[in-house]
Order: structure tokens, then C-alpha cells, then sequence
């Protein structure tokens, strides 16, 4: 494999964000898609991509030799996989364990998120996971660099404003713990994954990539999707950071096996606390990049947002 020329692998390319992480790999010049794909996901993924990859059908609890094979030739291993513990640690560590016995320069994990090592243990179970694979990767990475990208919350219609529950698009209300005076950090989905393609492409990276395509506090949020939209919406105060703990420990006893009664708690924790937010971001690493603003992606999504 020259200098010049690559072959990444991605593993969860047919999810949204693993669509987009592909297409903007496919858009890289000299380099070469590589999927991962279970059977079931192969017609998808034939449909979505056609001939511009090269499917591989396993899955991350293969054969270890099923997996090195896939990794072979590879210089960089792109997880955009989802799941509990079983997937995000174990999977990925057998799957770096591949990669390292494969010579892969680099394998980025599924992240992308706010920053991981931010927070303390339990305050976000996802945060959990994905930090337990970062502290055992350094029993199986061998010489694999693990690049983590890290671009704060989602600046998408389906996490902002939908599972994080930031706004009440149907009520006209945001909800808030503290004094909303932290500074936030969001990305859309599209930015990441040209992001990720960078990343996944450079010759050297940072083992913690974060990028960010606008930072502001809940006040300005509220104020910059006001003035795109035309809406106003009620602030509703519930109290404290301390109070918002204590109703995420009760919705977590009175529902344990229903997450988005809690999960999505988790996250506005780690946001209005300021625990994850970007410590270093590397935006000019990738001028290639220009990120979308919260007030581009608003107006963008004008109609939506504004309930017409």
C-alpha cells in the first residue's frame, strides 16, 4: 500500500451516520471501501453503495481469522457499530484484536459523541462502555493507533431536538437543570462523517480528535433557534444539577430496562454540567471542513422546527 493510496473498513456503514461516514470516504481520492457487512445488511448495503465498495460479509463475533482476513491490507478500521457492552467492548476488542494482528495503522471507535473522559463512572452508561473499550484497547491495540472522535452533541433533528429531549417541539418548551450558563457543544451528522474521513485518511491524528461546528450555552441555544425559526419557547426550571440527578436515579429505579426514559437525562446531565465538553478541539486540523452553525442547521430546518 503506497503513501498516497488506502484502504479503510467500516464496520456499521448502513446506520445514518455509518451511511455518511461512507460516502465521504468514497469521496476521498485513492482511497478504497472496505465494508463489514452481517448477510442481512448485504443487499442494503450493495444497494446503497454499489460498486464503489467491497463487501465483506462477518459480523464482530466472528472468527478471529474471519476478522483479521477483513482487516488485511487496511489502514484504517472505522466502527460506527451500536449496541450494549457485548458489542461496544467485547465486539470492538475482537475486532481491534484483528486489526492489530492485520498491521492496521489506525481504528477509530464508535464515539462520537461529547468528550467520554469527562465524566465520572455512572453518570452515562454509554459513556461507560465506550470508555471501558478505551482502557482495555491497551491490552490487544499492539501498534494500532485509537482515534477517537469526539464532536459534542448531534446538531440533528433526531437527537437536538428529538431523543435529548432539548426541546419539546410539540409543547414549545426546553427543559432546565442549573443555571444554563455552560457552553455546549454540537455537530450535525454530516460534518462528523467528513470529519471522520479526514481522520480515518491522515497520515497522523491525534489519539483524541475532537472537532466541533458550534459551541454555545442553553441561553444561546434557546435565543439563535428562536430568532431562525420565528418560535418562542418556554423555559421550564425543574431545579438544580443536583435535582437532575436525583430524577434520573428515579426514573432509572422506576423503569430500569426502559433507557430513553433515563438515557437521554444522561446526556443533558453531561451537557448543562460542562463534564463533556470538548477540552482541545482540533477544527483547524481539517480546513477542508466548515461546519454547520446551529443558526445554518435552524434555518435549514426551518419548517420543521417551527411546527409548519
Amino acid at each position: 500500500m503506497s503513501a498516497q493510496h488506502k484502504t479503510v473498513l467500516v464496520v456499521g456503514a448502513t446506520g445514518n451516520l455509518g451511511t455518511l461516514i461512507t460516502r465521504a470516504l468514497i469521496a476521498q481520492p485513492d482511497v478504497d471501501v472496505r465494508l463489514l457487512v452481517r448477510p442481512q445488511s448485504r443487499d442494503k448495503a450493495a444497494a446503497a453503495f454499489g460498486a464503489a465498495v467491497t463487501l465483506v460479509e462477518a459480523d464482530l463475533t466472528s472468527a478471529h481469522d474471519t476478522l483479521r482476513a477483513a482487516c488485511e491490507g487496511v489502514f484504517t478500521v472505522v466502527s460506527v457499530v451500536q449496541g450494549g457492552p457485548e458489542v461496544i467492548v467485547d465486539g470492538q476488542l475482537a475486532l481491534l484484536r484483528a486489526a492489530a494482528d492485520a498491521g492496521v495503522t489506525r481504528f477509530i471507535p464508535s464515539d462520537y459523541s461529547f468528550n467520554i473522559f469527562g465524566l465520572d463512572p455512572g453518570e452515562n452508561i454509554n459513556t461507560d462502555w465506550r470508555r471501558t473499550f478505551a482502557e482495555r484497547s491497551s491490552e490487544v491495540r499492539g501498534q494500532v493507533q485509537i482515534a477517537h472522535i469526539m464532536i459534542g452533541c448531534f446538531l440533528d433533528l433526531g437527537v437536538l431536538f428529538g431523543f435529548l429531549g432539548a426541546f419539546d417541539l410539540e409543547a414549545g418548551t426546553m427543559p432546565l437543570w442549573g443555571d444554563g450558563r455552560t457552553p455546549m457543544d454540537f455537530t450535525t451528522y454530516a460534518d462528523t462523517a467528513q470529519y471522520t474521513a479526514l481522520a480515518a485518511t491522515r497520515e497522523q491524528v491525534p489519539e483524541r480528535v475532537q472537532v466541533v461546528g458550534d459551541r454555545r450555552d442553553f441561553w444561546q441555544l434557546k435565543e439563535i433557534v428562536e430568532a431562525e425559526t420565528g418560535r418562542s419557547f418556554d423555559v421550564i426550571r425543574h431545579g438544580e444539577l443536583a435535582d437532575l440527578d436525583a430524577e434520573i436515579s428515579q426514573r432509572q429505579a422506576a423503569a430500569p430496562d426502559n433507557v430513553f426514559a433515563w438515557l437521554p437525562l444522561m446526556y443533558w446531565r453531561g451537557m448543562l454540567s460542562g463534564k463533556g465538553q470538548l477540552a482541545h478541539t482540533i477544527n483547524d486540523a481539517f480546513p477542508e471542513v466548515s461546519p454547520t452553525s446551529i443558526a445554518e442547521y435552524a434555518r435549514q430546518h426551518r419548517a420543521q422546527l417551527a411546527g409548519s
